[in-house]
């Protein structure tokens, strides 16, 4: 297989991630799930506190995370609910210093906007009551203004233990920043994943990269806590700046990662005495996950290569 292999290292590899994203249908779930443990913790919750012990004995904070989205079916969206429950108390009960990110399609958005906000209360209050705090996750352009909804009616009835994400590829998060700035925000700040239309998404690099830094820009202006979401050197080193200016203390900001993206990086930021939150997904619909962080993932097509022809 070696000369194989180094037919593969000549490759231009920008063609050659075009090609392993196309063929990943037909990769054996096996290969990708040998690729995929660097980005999961597992399959269950014991798995998931296993990651966040280690990362918090490493000066990490902490995101768990159950996987999936788009639940069609109102007693699952229960089901999903009692377990995100069952994280926040498995958290309480291992001292962890992490928090919880839902997804509103879980939980019933895409079925009924009621169901989804019962659904949601009743995570934040549990969390509430343990002290902990939920961040509410931003899926693709259909449920914006539905995630805003909920998010609003819940510090309207006086939850404050909760967050958004904004997406700085979205044209619209501009004018959306502006606005919760004023209500007090805790922001997750990313560039975003989903395929959206160009009439309503930047598309290009380096516009991306730059509205990023406006956003901000303007929430840290404001006073707002911000988790700076992103394995971009040029953002990295553009916050650090921004923070510098700012004269921010250290607790006012947090830098945020994925489980098994950059490590070396995430390192150097908490070595450096930055806050830093590593993002922990686990569960059984892993694979779905796992095929979007390999098409994002640059490195991705050298890691399946070797898995399916070294031995």
């Amino acid at each position: 297989m070696l000369p194989l292999l180094s037919l593969f290292n000549n490759l231009d590899m920008s063609l050659l991630n075009r090609l392993v994203v196309t063929a990943l249908p037909l990769i054996p779930k096996a290969i990708v799930g040998q690729v995929a443990k660097r980005y999961i913790a597992g399959t269950t919750l014991g798995d998931a506190v296993a990651v966040a012990k280690s990362l918090n004995s490493g000066g990490m904070m902490v995101t768990m995370d159950l996987l999936g989205e788009d639940v069609k079916d109102d007693g699952e969206t229960h089901q999903v609910r009692d377990n995100i429950i069952s994280i926040l108390q498995s958290i309480k009960q291992h001292e962890l210093n992490s928090n919880v990110s839902i997804k509103p399609t879980q939980l019933g958005l895409l079925i009924d906007k009621e169901l989804c906000l019962r659904n949601i209360r009743s995570i934040v209050e549990t969390a509430r009551t343990l002290g902990n705090f939920v961040r509410i996750d931003m899926e693709d352009a259909r449920t914006t203004d539905g995630t805003f909804e909920i998010y609003r009616r819940l510090r309207r009835e006086g939850y404050s233990n909760t967050g958004v994400v904004i997406q700085a590829y979205l044209r619209r998060s501009e004018a959306d920043v502006r606005t919760l700035t004023k209500e007090g925000v805790n922001f997750r700040l990313c560039k975003g994943i989903y395929n959206e239309s160009p009439t309503i998404a930047f598309k290009g690099r380096q516009e991306i990269r730059d509205n990023f830094v406006r956003l901000l820009q303007i929430m840290l202006e404001a006073g707002s806590y911000v988790g700076i979401a992103t394995h971009d050197d040029h953002l990295i080193e553009r916050a650090f700046a921004l923070v510098r200016k700012l004269g921010l203390e250290r607790s006012h900001y947090e830098f945020q990662m994925l489980l098994g993206v950059r490590e070396s990086r995430r390192n150097d930021i908490v070595r450096d005495g930055h806050r830093l939150r590593v993002y922990v997904p686990y569960g059984e619909q892993w694979y779905a996950y796992s095929t979007r962080r390999l098409k994002e993932n640059p490195y991705m097509a050298w890691y399946i290569t070797k898995a399916i022809f070294v031995r």
